[in-house]
C-alpha cells in the first residue's frame, strides 16, 4: 500500500520535477535530529515536496486512501521528535512553500506560506521600511510552518502572547485532502467555532497548515536592556515575580542561571565581555523614552530589594546588542563546549509564577544528585523555563539518568499545577506526559475531535 501511495504521487504530480524522494540521505535527515534527545529507529518511507496548497491536497488524499501517515516537516527544529517517523509515512516537506505572499501595511497583516522564516519575514518588513515587525521569537532557524503547530513563544511573550494571539486565518489541508479556510480576514470575528485555536498547537495531527494571515505590530520607538545578577535562584525569581506583580511593562524577562553564565563565559562567544557566574535576570524594555526611564528605574528598585548584585541598563543600541549577547549566544555556547560523544537533552516545562523557584532549583539538584550536568535558562516572566541536560551519548546508563531527570522534571510540573510543555510541544518524546496532565477524558475528546 505504502509503495503504491509513492507511485500514485509520482503520476498524479509528474508534471512536476522532484515532487517525491526515496533517497536514503534525504529519509535520514527528515527522520532524524541530531538536536532533539526524541529518537526512533524507523525512518520515513519518502519525502514529499509540494510547491502549493492544490498538491499538498493531492498528496493526503492518497495517502489518506492508503492509510499513509503524513509527517509535515518546516524548519525540522523541534525538540521533542515532531518530525520523526515512528510508523513510516511520508515527510511532508514545504522547502519550496517559503514565499511572503503579500504585505498589508495599512492593515497591519501579512500572508505567508509555511516554510517562511520569521526571522525572513521581519528582515523584509524592515527593508521595506513598513514601521511593522511580527513579534514571535523563538530559535532564529523556525519558521510558521512548526510555529503554528507548537503554539510557539520565545524571549518576547511575557508582553507579546504566543503565537497564537497573532493567528488571523488558516488555510489547511484535512487528512482527506479537504481544504478548509479558518475564517476571513477582520481582526476580530463571532462567526463559528474558533478554530485558528484549535489548528494553533495542534502539531499537524488535525490538518496541514499550507497559508497563513498573521497580525503585524508596530516596531517600538525605542529600546533599552539591563542585566541583574543575584546570589541565588530564589532572590532572582522573586524579583522577577515582583516586577509582573507591580506592571512594569517590559518587553522581555529572561533568566539564565550560575551553570549557564559560567558556559557562556568559557565558550568565549561575547569575548572581551565577562560575566558574574551568577542566576541573571535579562530585562528588555521597549516604548518611548519617558516609559523607559521609568521602567527602567523602577526595575532597579524592586530588583535591589531582592538582594541583587548590579545594574547594567543600555544607554545605546552597541550597549543593547551587548547586554543581550549572553541570552542571545547561550545556546551556542553550549553546543561550542560540548565534548565528543556529548548529548544533550533541551526540553521545556511552565508552572504557575509562584512555584517557578522551587521547581528549578529542585530540578537542578536532582540533575546533580543523579550525576548530571544540567543549566537552566527560563522565560521567567510567563513561569516557562528550559533545563539543558548533558550528558554521555555513548553510555545507556547515562542516557537513562537524561531521561529519569527530564521525566522527574515533568511530573513535578504537573503536580504543581502546570504543563510538560510550556512552548516546546508533545511531539513523539511527550505523548506520555500529556495523558498525565490532561487525563484520560481530555484525551479521548481529541481523539474524538480529531
Amino acid at each position: 500500500m505504502r509503495q503504491s501511495a509513492i507511485a500514485q504521487i509520482e503520476y498524479e504530480l509528474r508534471d512536476t520535477e522532484d515532487i517525491i524522494s526515496t533517497d536514503d540521505e534525504d529519509l535520514k535527515m527528515h527522520g532524524f535530529a541530531e538536536w532533539s534527545s526524541v529518537r526512533v529507529d524507523t525512518l520515513p518511507i519518502a519525502v514529499a515536496y509540494p510547491r502549493n496548497t492544490e498538491q499538498v491536497s493531492t498528496i493526503a488524499r492518497i495517502c489518506h486512501e492508503r492509510k499513509v501517515p503524513i509527517i509535515p516537516y518546516s524548519g525540522g527544529s523541534s525538540l521533542e521528535g515532531h518530525t520523526a517517523a515512528p510508523f513510516g509515512g511520508i515527510s511532508m516537506d514545504f522547502v519550496y512553500m517559503n514565499q511572503i505572499i503579500k504585505i498589508n501595511e495599512d492593515d497591519m497583516d501579512v500572508v505567508v506560506q509555511p516554510s517562511v522564516q520569521w526571522v525572513d519575514l521581519n528582515a523584509q518588513l524592515k527593508s521595506m521600511g513598513t514601521g511593522l515587525f511580527f513579534p514571535m521569537d523563538p530559535a532564529p532557524s523556525a519558521k510558521i510552518g512548526g510555529m503554528i503547530s507548537t503554539n510557539c513563544s520565545g524571549t518576547n511573550a511575557v508582553h507579546y502572547g504566543t503565537m497564537r494571539d497573532w493567528v488571523i486565518n488558516l488555510t489547511v489541508v484535512l487528512a482527506d485532502g479537504t481544504v478548509i479556510k479558518t475564517r476571513k480576514r477582520p481582526r476580530k470575528s463571532s462567526a463559528g467555532y474558533n478554530l485558528n485555536g484549535l489548528f494553533v498547537g495542534s502539531e499537524g495531527t488535525l490538518g496541514i497548515v499550507t497559508e497563513a494571515t498573521l497580525k503585524l505590530a508596530v516596531l517600538p520607538e525605542n529600546y533599552s536592556v539591563a542585566v541583574v545578577p543575584f546570589n541565588t535562584i530564589h532572590d532572582a525569581v522573586s524579583a522577577a515575580t515582583k516586577v509582573i506583580r507591580r506592571g512594569v511593562p517590559v518587553a522581555a524577562l529572561e533568566l539564565m542561571d550560575e551553570t549557564q553564565m559560567r558556559i557562556v563565559n568559557e565558550g568565549g562567544v561575547t569575548r572581551p565581555r565577562v560575566w558574574q557566574e551568577k542566576p541573571t535576570l535579562f530585562f528588555k524594555f521597549s516604548g518611548s523614552k519617558l516609559m523607559l526611564e521609568e521602567a527602567i528605574q523602577n526595575v532597579k528598585q524592586i530588583t535591589e530589594a531582592y538582594g541583587s548584585q548590579g545594574f547594567e541598563f543600555a544607554r545605546d543600541e552597541r550597549e543593547q546588542t551587548l547586554l543581550w549577547s549572553a541570552r542571545k549566544e547561550s545556546l551556542y555556547s553550549l553546543l561550542a563546549l560540548r565534548k565528543e560523544g556529548e548529548e544533550m537533552w533541551n526540553t521545556d516545562v511552565a508552572v504557575p509564577l509562584s512555584h517557578l523557584a522551587d521547581i528549578i532549583v529542585t530540578s537542578k539538584q536532582d540533575a546533580a544528585a543523579l550525576g548530571l550536568n544540567a543549566c537552566v535558562k527560563g522565560h521567567v516572566g510567563d513561569g516557562n523555563f528550559h533545563e539543558n541536560i548533558t550528558y554521555d551519548g555513548t553510555s545507556p546508563e547515562e542516557y537513562e539518568k537524561a531521561k529519569k531527570a527530564v521525566k522527574n522534571m515533568v511530573q513535578r510540573a504537573i503536580d504543581m499545577e502546570g504543563t510538560c510543555t510550556g512552548e516546546h510541544g508533545i511531539g513523539f518524546g511527550k505523548k506520555e506526559a500529556l495523558q498525565q496532565e490532561v487525563g484520560n477524558a481530555t484525551i479521548s475528546f481529541m481523539s474524538v475531535d480529531k
